[in-house]
């Protein structure tokens, strides 16, 4: 009861960490209709203002190091969309904040030769990775970006060691945390269990879900984290009672 009323009025103890999923972001003329994986980059400039007040944000390779801070918050991008690196990039340098852009390398590659591609190019990921070491984080979002609840586990085990292969190959940076692809992972017993298993193996050190919910650290269960979900069209007092907590329905 302590523990949800200090989350209710604001208070962070030393393991709450905030983690936040993004997808695209966009000016707000560009944004066409209801789109909820779009968050314009004016609302993303006054949620970065409010978090950069209130928070501190933190790669996860830092998370052993930096486990002292308070009201820790961990931004986070799927999918590696071009205009992370047209308008995220920026507002990250701005406000000078950290955030982890999650890489699924055979979407990357499929876009590559597009005239109108969605994604960045291999090149532009490595260029914004060493340009900007202390603003972006690279981690992995998977190979094919298939659901990984409905493969068999050796697909999932091979995704998961092409998605590492490219990565590797391409001399990007990266940190093994894995951000399942629609949030999707075995949840029942055995079948579950192998699969960790097989995480662990791959030297993944923690993999995030969605969930909606503030998560602590050092981790519960490290291969079911929880992720905040950032919606396009969320007011401001929305992405701040999100923030409060992890939720806006009790």
């Amino acid at each position: 009861m302590l523990r949800f009323v200090k989350r209710t009025l604001g208070f962070s103890s030393t393991e709450s960490v905030r983690i936040l999923m993004y997808h695209k972001v966009l000016p707000e003329k560009q944004i066409f209709g209801k789109d909820f994986l779009t968050v314009s980059s004016e609302d993303l400039e006054k949620q970065f203002e409010y978090i950069k007040k209130n928070y501190n944000t933190l790669f996860f390779n830092e998370l052993t190091t930096q486990s002292h801070l308070k009201y820790k918050l961990i931004l986070t991008f799927d999918d590696g969309y071009l205009n992370n690196l047209q308008y995220l990039v920026p507002l990250l340098q701005k406000h000078q904040l950290k955030a982890t852009i999650f890489i699924p390398t055979g979407l990357i590659q499929s876009d590559e030769s597009d005239q109108n591609r969605d994604m960045m190019t291999f090149e532009e990921i490595r260029s914004i990775r060493s340009l900007n070491p202390e603003y972006v984080e690279i981690a992995l979002h998977s190979h094919a970006h298939k659901n990984y609840s409905q493969i068999s586990l050796q697909e999932a085990a091979d995704d998961l060691r092409e998605n590492i292969r490219n990565l590797e190959e391409k001399e990007i940076p990266f940190t093994k945390v894995l951000a399942y692809p629609y949030g999707k992972f075995p949840k029942k017993g055995e079948q579950k269990k192998e699969f960790f298993a097989m995480l662990e193996k791959a030297g993944i050190t923690s993999a995030v879900r969605i969930g909606n919910n503030i998560a602590s650290y050092p981790w519960k269960n490290k291969f079911e984290i929880k992720r905040i979900d950032i919606k396009g069209g969320d007011s401001f007092s929305v992405f701040k009672w999100k923030l409060r907590l992890g939720k806006i329905k009790l």
